[in-house]
């Protein structure tokens, strides 16, 4: 159990303390889609979608998730985010999300780009569910991490 950084001695899940850990710039890149049918596609691409702008709303949901990703993973670091930019592209089988979280502090910021890519993802299926009740979000992984003990990481 101790190789489990958020394991302690007896089994119990416990918060890492980073107090020890050097001040670095840390940045995270994560990847999902929202799998949607040809009408919701056609209806996001004509911007005609009956709740409104539902890639700026779900660019902003993300943005917001990727802030309070402290308030959902239990043993997540507060963390002062420094930047944190979410991509929404609407392609033929859905709506493909980026986001890029960047910090300078002492723990990454992976987490908080998952978050920000699936609450944009929920926000988008929000936004589009009266068109399509069958959104599906898919695939959402880090893509690449930087900075800390273990330095560039890029999924294979």
């Amino acid at each position: 159990m101790s190789e489990l950084s958020h394991i302690d001695e007896s089994g119990a899940a416990r918060m890492v303390d980073v107090s020890a850990k050097d001040v670095g710039v840390r940045t995270a890149r994560a990847t999902g889609r929202v799998l949607l049918s040809p009408e919701a596609v056609a209806i996001l691409r004509s911007g005609d979608v009956p709740k409104g702008d539902a890639i700026g709303v779900a660019r902003i949901a993300g943005i917001m998730g990727a802030k309070r990703t402290p308030d959902l993973v239990p043993l997540c670091h507060p963390i002062a985010l420094h930047g944190v930019e979410v991509e929404l592209t609407v392609v033929d089988s859905g709506v493909e999300i980026i986001a890029r979280v960047r910090t300078a502090d002492r723990t990454g910021v992976e987490m908080e780009a998952l978050t920000a890519v699936s609450v944009a993802g929920l926000a988008m299926v929000d936004m589009i569910k009266a068109v399509d009740p069958a959104a599906v979000i898919s695939d959402v992984r880090v893509e690449q991490k930087t900075g800390g003990k273990t330095g560039v990481w890029n999924r294979p």
